[in-house]
């Protein structure tokens, strides 16, 4: 491909908090050619903050764009993609890509027949620690993994506000925990080992009585007997350790990579036991996450940028984004009949 220059950007809502963090980056690096809001009072104020236009035609928008980043209601994804092709824009897509596997398959179809640069919104593939994850796993150094952890949620539902938030509406979320977090869980354990063969799941929804649930455990197993497990929930307190990674010849401990560990976490935030290690001691390794470092959202706008302005293919793609929604599609089913499901 062509790299695209001059690369206009257009933010097609600010439905979905992440929309600030990405314009932030789009505006800096003058890349910023507007804003549109199906609610104009908020697209407005947002357009004011980063110095832009607002559009209340999206057609005008997408005619002055080559690209755009959709951080609207899950619920619209879909029809903001289809606007998006027709004009011919590269898209960057906040998560989950569907609220179901038909609006899913359907932005897959928009992507394929239009031949259209997608990028998923997956901020972890971007953290340092993660990377130190994958190279332990395609490496070697902990042996056959047998075990995978991936806990991944926030407090915000304790907040007396969260009730009135949009994704916990199940028309535009789709779902609840284990959707809108555990779906980074699932993208996280499928770049580690793959796609998975079956799930058993759990959900619940009694701490917050809300219409999607605010707990969420699935369990995965691969062909190679692996077990993968996600615990996603909106009323995690506080919490610590944010991955496990256990193998036959060791093991790999992470925290401060979700929201219930970032701020009550500090230091030694990587630990790893190998079986040669003759004391039987943790080994902290010198890793900090991007999430506490700073500028963990922004990473996916940087990524979208610098690949069409370099002429890359995107570093995440829509198949990456199916995947995802297809392991968390297969946790509901099987949360729903109380048996096992296959992804």
């Amino acid at each position: 491909m062509r790299p695209v220059l001059p690369l206009r950007v257009g933010v097609l809502s600010f439905a979905h908090y992440h929309a600030n963090f990405w314009s932030e980056v789009f505006a800096a690096r003058g890349v910023l050619a507007g804003i549109w809001d199906d609610d104009p009072a908020r697209g407005r104020e947002a357009a004011d903050r980063f110095g832009t236009a607002f559009h209340v035609s999206l057609d005008a928008l997408l005619a002055q764009s080559n690209a755009v980043a959709i951080c609207s209601e899950t619920s619209r994804h879909a029809d903001l993609v289809d606007a998006a092709a027709r004009q011919r824009c590269a898209v960057l897509c906040e998560k989950p890509l569907g609220t179901n596997l038909a609006d899913c398959e359907r932005i897959v179809r928009a992507v394929e027949v239009d031949g259209l640069f997608f990028m998923q919104s997956f901020p972890k593939r971007f953290d340092p620690a993660t990377h130190r994850l994958r190279d332990a796993v395609q490496g070697g150094e902990l042996g056959r993994i047998t075990l995978a952890r991936v806990r991944h949620g926030h407090f915000y539902g304790l907040q007396p506000d969260f009730r009135e938030r949009w994704y916990v509406r199940r028309a535009l979320s789709g779902g609840g925990a284990l959707l809108d977090e555990g779906v980074h869980a699932a993208d996280l354990l499928a770049w580690l080992f793959g796609l998975p063969q079956t799930v058993v799941a759990q959900v619940s929804h009694e701490a917050l009585g809300l219409e999607v649930e605010d707990l969420g455990v699935a369990v995965f197993r691969w062909d190679s007997g692996l077990i993968g497990e996600i615990a996603a929930s909106f009323t995690f307190a506080a919490a610590d350790v944010s991955v496990e990674l256990y193998g036959t010849q060791g093991s790999l401990l992470l925290s401060g990579v979700d929201l219930a560990s970032r701020d009550i976490t500090s230091d030694g935030f990587m630990r790893r036991y190998c079986s040669d290690n003759a004391e039987r001691r943790w080994q902290t390794l010198d890793v900090v996450p991007r999430f506490k470092l700073g500028a963990f959202h922004q990473q996916n706008a940087i990524a979208f940028v610098d690949a069409l302005e370099q002429a890359k293919p995107p570093p995440i793609t829509v198949a990456d984004g199916l995947n995802a929604c297809r392991m968390i599609d297969a946790a509901y089913r099987s949360a729903r009949s109380g048996m096992r499901a296959t992804v």
